[in-house]
């Protein structure tokens, strides 16, 4: 295209003559130059660029690799012309400039023609494969995403006809050939026009626009439920994923945006290390080992003591074809000789301690069930890091254990101290202990979303402890990232000598949400009416609960350590030597299953720990509910 581009400019400049003239010189240089261009693509990085996906970026590429020959040969011109040379212009200005237009247009023109051929033909493809007439839902820049996903194939059997968007300057516009036809207020008629015109519109593509509050999700989903319509939503382009659509979830509409992830952040904490996570087989522990294999950990060990559990989160971790290499042990962090076995064996870098019992009535009842995991199952962890010279430990904890009022509470703000005196004992080695603390995720075994979803399915009634209970939410996703978020700044330098010693890690909950807002809006979103189709029954505050949780105790200081979605604290414990005392009560307490006495013991560290009277043996956990 090059030595094309050169003969064809001096063929339109010059006639016979003149062409006849140059010709000499022109064939020694036309390889030269020729080579020369080449090297310009390179550096342009025109030789890398995707033909199929060739857009603007490329075009502009193109742009100034071409202005650098036509640049380049204005010089060589100059040169050409002194007295030592030629004495007059070989090129020409005007040779010069047509040589630009032509170079332009054969290096471009190829990519945007092959482009077009494959669009078309992917088209051809949706419409000869009887694909789905799909409307999309949501602002231009959003609805583009899945215009191009189409085009490019990553969407296969839709083909979006018809946008809707909430934006008034996007109105009457034309997107990638897709008219966008009005608001959101013209769903119904829409799809009746469709279907007049004897098109019936099979599936909703709703874009993250569309979900956010401003555009009042609830009563868009609920009036496309009414349609009979399925839906389906574009998940974010998070970490440089593909575009994909997913089944939209209630809990994609519960909550406030989520924080912005630093994900090279995270590569660079979790990138190349050996990393154990602990309870990897439940909801949190499972997350936890998908997000480190997601920022490229060179080692990771799962270790569960539920097999079942262990198969699950391995097979998962399996399928997303991980460069990581994963192996999963089965152990109890109750036994400490085990724990002190795998991590001597193993050697990590990064303990993600998620092993716990955390349901509150069943650890009313089943008390020294959860001092032995959430305690002395911690105690085990901590001390089996610090002795294979892990670089942190972190602890997954619970805003449950600030001013405790249950076992679960009490148990983790135990904890918490243990490690918190364990790192300040361990002031100048080199292994970190830190808690992070978050209150309930969505999608969480045990948790009141699916519990609720279950509810509404089998016709109500919706169950709810007490109309003025309240709760934090986040999905468990963002948790995981700022769980990994946390334990980066915690290994990071500190020009600061008080965020060096930062062990408790808070993460931003945003406002709380009513339990009972919770479930009315969830019925709502199911195209049904509280009170009317589904009944919401009160059945009375459990044992161990309080109408709110509480994110920092009052003698805690809390510091801005400059990270979007999490807030840290200066830890207050007692010494690491009486600590231990207290540990070595406890066990003795649960040897003889001494019940005063245990509690005595943890109320010496946990002073602000007020527990009611021993709770009735609670009704055994459902299915799903989630354990060490």
């Amino acid at each position: 295209m090059t030595c094309l581009a050169v003969l064809a400019s001096f063929y339109v400049r010059f006639d016979a003559a003149g062409l006849e003239a140059r010709w000499p010189a022109l064939a020694v240089f036309l390889p030269l130059f020729a080579f020369y261009a080449s090297l310009v693509y390179s550096f342009f990085s025109l030789y890398r660029a995707k033909w199929r996906f060739a857009s603007l970026p490329d075009l502009s590429s193109i742009f100034r690799a071409v202005t650098v020959l036509a640049l380049s040969l204005l010089v060589l011109d100059y040169i050409l012309a002194s007295s030592t040379f030629y004495n007059e212009f070989f090129f020409g200005k005007v040779t010069i400039a047509l040589y630009w237009v032509f170079q332009i247009f054969l290096l471009g023109g190829p990519r945007i023609a092959y482009r077009y051929y494959r669009y078309a033909r992917t088209r051809h493809g949706a419409n000869v494969e009887n694909a789905t007439p799909a409307l999309v839902l949501g602002r231009a820049h959003d609805a583009e995403v899945v215009v191009r996903a189409f085009e490019s194939g990553a969407i296969k059997k839709l083909m979006p006809i018809a946008i809707l968007s909430p934006n008034a300057s996007d109105h009457d516009q034309s997107l990638r050939a897709v008219p966008v036809l009005g608001g959101f207020d013209l769903l119904e008629a829409t799809v009746a026009e469709y279907e007049a015109r004897g098109l019936r519109i099979g599936r909703l593509i709703v874009t993250p626009s569309a979900l956010a509050p401003e555009a009042a999700p609830d009563t868009l989903l609920a009036r496309a439920r009414k349609l009979g319509l399925p839906i389906s939503r574009m998940q974010p382009l998070e970490e440089g994923g593909t575009i994909r659509l997913a089944p939209i979830e209630v809990e994609d509409l519960l909550l406030r945006p989520t924080v912005a992830i630093d994900f090279s952040r995270l590569e660079a904490a979790v990138g190349g290390r050996r990393v154990l996570v602990t309870g990897g087989g439940g909801s949190i522990g499972a997350e936890i080992c998908e997000r480190v294999v997601a920022h490229r950990a060179s080692h990771l060990m799962v270790v569960e003591n539920a097999e079942p559990a262990l198969h699950a989160v391995l097979e998962t971790l399996a399928a997303l074809d991980p460069a990581t290499q994963v192996e999963g042990r089965i152990g109890d962090v109750r036994e400490r000789a085990r724990m002190d076995r795998l991590m001597a064996e193993f050697k990590p870098d990064l303990v993600f301690h998620a092993a716990a019992l955390k349901h509150v009535p069943y650890l009313e009842a089943d008390w020294i069930e959860g001092v032995k995991t959430n305690i002395l199952g911690s105690v085990n962890v901590a001390e089996a890091a610090v002795a294979a010279g892990a670089r942190a430990m972190v602890m997954i904890s619970t805003d449950k254990a600030i001013e405790p009022v249950s076992v679960l509470g009490a148990t983790k703000r135990f904890a918490e101290m243990y490690c918190q005196a364990l790192d300040a004992e361990l002031a100048s080695g080199p292994t970190r202990l830190i808690a992070v603390r978050f209150g309930n995720v969505l999608g969480s075994n045990g948790s009141v979303v699916p519990k609720f979803k279950a509810q509404i399915a089998a016709g109500g009634p919706v169950t709810v402890t007490h109309p003025d209970m309240v709760r934090y939410f986040m999905t468990i996703r963002e948790a995981c990232n700022l769980v990994v978020t946390a334990a980066s700044h915690a290994l990071a330098p500190h020009a600061s000598p008080d965020q060096d010693r930062i062990s408790v890690y808070v993460l931003n909950m945003g406002q709380p949400v009513k339990i009972l807002d919770l479930a009315e809006r969830m019925i709502r979103l199911s195209g049904l009416e509280p009170g009317r189709d589904i009944e919401v029954a009160f059945t009375g505050v459990r044992p161990g609960e309080r109408l709110n949780e509480i994110l920092f105790a009052r003698e805690e200081p809390t510091a801005d350590i400059g990270i979007p979605g999490v807030v840290a604290a200066q830890p207050v414990f007692p010494p690491l030597a009486e600590m231990r005392r207290l540990v070595a009560e406890i066990e003795a307490a649960v040897e003889t299953e001494d019940r005063a006495r245990l509690f005595a013991a943890v109320r010496r560290a946990v002073t602000d720990f007020a527990q009611g009277p021993a709770a009735k043996p609670a009704a055994p956990a459902p299915a799903g509910a989630e354990t060490a």
